[in-house]
């Protein structure tokens, strides 16, 4: 194999890692500007409505060019999974999670969201999308992974210890609920880690969903696009019953433009379309085993723009959570080196085809008269 073969090679493999990494980079993104906005008293329906509209918007003009001649034909079964993938993840997930977030904080909500690949495995298991041979080191790998870091995210939900601010002084308001120790906000906390992990569920199963449409309806860019559609309409729909003032609508050249902006560009559009790509060559597993990795990327940032507060408990928390990140991925690449060599024993297995009868053979030899 030449040089140049080795390449495209290695690129490929780490094609999937390379996008779910440089993806929670932008995905930590959607937490700072949804606390942002949550703080300047933004409706949070309305917020989501812009939000799936902006990104709508984005992805239509690229799936029409790009999949104008691939795109599959719409039928009910596919329309019907369309508008459950724009309820459970742009209507529930979003409101859920922004509604957790407003007791809490970012950095919070990042971490109780680490709760989505276990359940997401566990998901996969029960729709069989999943395999697990307890005797296979790389299936025991996935579970107990999975279950680091689902004891990692429990573990920040319920211990704090000393809190310290990596970029502000003590004396420095902080915004967010990550500081307050009295029993109103740990009542508060509470209930914001019940709601977001309501949005964990939502979100788990979405993946699930997107996993089986794309396979019977495999154009990551129209399907993406589809969703936003579906979602901007149910939301727009909750928005207006809760939320009677015309003025919440009202954009601005601040945070009411800049924050529905970026999180529609970047957590929807653009998350919705590497997540499919994601999920076609490695699954729902491998695709939010990534998540913990924004958690951390949360951290810093939450802690430099909206001054939130680390605690001795989060940064265990990480830490057991990177462990068990590492374990899935780790468990996932032997899956997919076994199945790649089946797939090379498979293709080197020689045809055997039965020959034809001959006709000599086939018959029986009548002595000649």
């Amino acid at each position: 194999m030449s040089s140049k073969n080795k390449v495209c090679v290695m690129t490929s493999k780490a094609k999937p890692y390379l996008l779910m990494i440089g993806l929670q980079f932008g995905m930590a993104g959607n937490y700072i500007f949804g606390k942002d906005i949550l703080n300047h008293g933004m409706n949070r329906f309305v917020f989501i409505v812009y939000r799936n509209a902006m990104a709508a918007a984005a992805l239509a003009p690229f799936a029409f060019i790009f999949e104008r001649k691939s795109r599959p034909k719409m039928t009910l079964a596919i329309f019907l999974r369309i508008m459950v993938l724009g309820f459970l993840e742009p209507v529930f997930n979003q409101s859920f999670n922004y509604l957790g977030m407003k007791y809490t904080s970012a950095s919070f909500t990042s971490a109780i969201m680490n709760a989505v690949p276990s359940i997401t495995f566990l998901l996969a298991l029960l729709t069989r999308m999943e395999h697990v041979k307890l005797k296979e080191v790389r299936s025991q790998a996935k579970v107990i992974g999975t279950l680091v870091t689902f004891g990692g995210a429990v573990l920040m939900g319920i211990y704090k210890g000393p809190g310290f601010n990596l970029f502000h002084s003590r004396t420095q308001q902080h915004h967010g609920g990550g500081g307050d120790p009295s029993s109103s906000h740990n009542h508060h906390q509470i209930a914001g880690a019940l709601y977001i992990f309501m949005g964990c569920v939502a979100l788990s199963s979405f993946y699930i969903l997107q996993s089986i449409t794309l396979k019977k309806y495999p154009a990551e860019l129209s399907l993406a696009t589809l969703i936003c559609v579906a979602g901007t309409g149910q939301a727009t729909v909750v928005a207006l019953v809760a939320e009677h003032h015309s003025q919440a609508w009202a954009l601005g050249w601040d945070y009411r433009l800049y924050a529905p902006l970026y999180t529609g560009l970047v957590s929807s559009a653009i998350a919705y379309y590497v997540q499919g790509m994601v999920m076609k060559m490695r699954g729902p597993v491998f695709t939010t085993a990534f998540n913990p990795l924004c958690m951390i990327i949360v951290a810093a940032l939450g802690s430099l723009f909206l001054g939130e507060r680390l605690y001795l408990g989060s940064i265990i928390g990480s830490i057991i959570i990177t462990l068990g990140l590492y374990s899935v991925v780790w468990g996932k690449a032997k899956d997919h080196k076994h199945q790649e060599a089946d797939e090379d024993t498979n293709n080197s297995l020689p045809v055997t085809t039965t020959p034809a009868a001959n006709d000599d053979s086939s018959t029986t030899n009548k002595p000649s008269s």
